[in-house]
């Protein structure tokens, strides 16, 4: 089933929201809005994940068992860090901002009274001593919101704190690519809402729990998905993150793996992801002819996975990553048929979970 009018309509809501590390609420609550169809209940935590539950089918004897799968809903972002008496701003980053690609770039400013425009300026390339001229650290950036003292900017509604969010809306490029800020990893969010929509539509009804958890806090060390996996205790978790495509200029395939935009899901292997989970899944794929990719990771995921495969007692758990160009830039990009293979490998290996058999093999 592919994209339908209502679902890129919410698609290009949801990626064009600002919802920063920290201050989700947004949005969750277009995501929330988007699911509810879809879903029996929702439950929203202390701070912020939220998650829609279908549960299982009535006569089902699996109906104790509990599957997740899970995206992150935040985004890079940063904070005020100083206001000087002249007017400017400098930040601090809040998760992996990139302090290279800030200069020139407009700004929004999340306010109690509203969103304040404003820019990272730079001084001019004539001014500039370009024999030394190096990479801009995080403390050399300023903002300008266009007053002249600390107390008009106090008067705006800015101070130490304020969060602060890069201005690019989501487009598309050649007919077959998304581009935008915020794929990482909204793009994910939308993958597990429209799993979500295919079952409803398709009138399934599984035989086991499901859990489509959309957590916060991941571009800060994976917090929302820690909290949440303590508080369900799942018996599978699916998460999907996007990985980078390295077939752009300056990268390098010996270290970060071949990976294409264009060429499927990319399955990952390594000590969080669960070996008789990825089996199972790459069973899924071989069978229902879904292309992948395979990707190997050394210590960790560095996605939500790794929150899950170590949460409680252990939770088996598997990643399938979105291939996507330039990450945490402003202009993400992402294949259109890669997304829609994440969405149904997802769904196919959903329906391939059966029961006992199955959770006792992955176990």
């Amino acid at each position: 089933m592919s994209m339908t009018e209502h679902s890129k309509t919410f698609l290009y809501q949801y990626l064009n929201n600002a919802s920063p590390t920290g201050f989700e609420s947004s949005g969750q609550q277009i995501w929330l809005d988007y699911l509810k169809p879809y879903i029996d209940e929702y439950i929203v935590d202390t701070y912020g994940t939220a998650v829609g539950i279908i549960h299982g089918a009535d006569d089902s004897p699996n109906k104790e068992y509990k599957v997740v799968i899970e995206a992150h809903s935040d985004e890079i972002s940063w904070f005020v860090n100083y206001i000087s008496d002249d007017g400017y701003l400098f930040v601090r980053r809040n998760g992996g901002s990139d302090a290279v690609i800030a200069p020139s770039m407009r700004v929004n400013l999340h306010t109690k009274q509203g969103v304040v425009e404003g820019v990272f300026g730079w001084p001019a390339i004539h001014v500039r001593d370009l024999a030394k001229d190096t990479a801009p650290k995080v403390t050399d950036l300023f903002i300008d919101v266009g007053a002249a003292t600390k107390q008009e900017v106090l008067d705006m509604g800015i101070h130490v704190g304020t969060v602060c969010t890069f201005v690019d809306g989501l487009t598309e490029m050649n007919g077959r690519y998304f581009v935008g800020r915020a794929l990482d990893n909204r793009m994910g969010g939308f993958m597990i809402a429209e799993v979500a929509r295919q079952l409803k539509e398709n009138g399934i009804r599984l035989p086991y729990t499901l859990y489509i958890v959309n957590a916060v806090q991941e571009e800060i060390g994976l917090r929302g998905a820690e909290m949440i996996a303590r508080r369900l205790r799942p018996d599978l978790a699916i998460c999907t993150d996007v990985t980078h495509d390295t077939q752009s200029p300056k990268y390098d395939k010996k270290e970060q793996g071949d990976l294409k935009c264009g060429d499927g899901p990319v399955l990952c292997y390594g000590p969080a992801v669960q070996n008789n989970l990825l089996d199972f899944m790459i069973d899924v794929a071989n069978q229902q002819g879904i292309a992948f990719q395979r990707q190997a990771v050394s210590r960790s995921t560095g996605t939500d996975t790794d929150s899950f495969a170590y949460a409680a007692e252990g939770v088996a758990s598997a990643l399938i990553s979105l291939p996507l160009k330039y990450m945490h830039t402003t202009v993400e990009t992402v294949h259109q048929e890669d997304v829609q293979g994440v969405i149904r490998l997802m769904y196919d290996v959903l329906l391939a979970l059966k029961g006992d058999e199955d959770f006792r093999y992955i176990k």
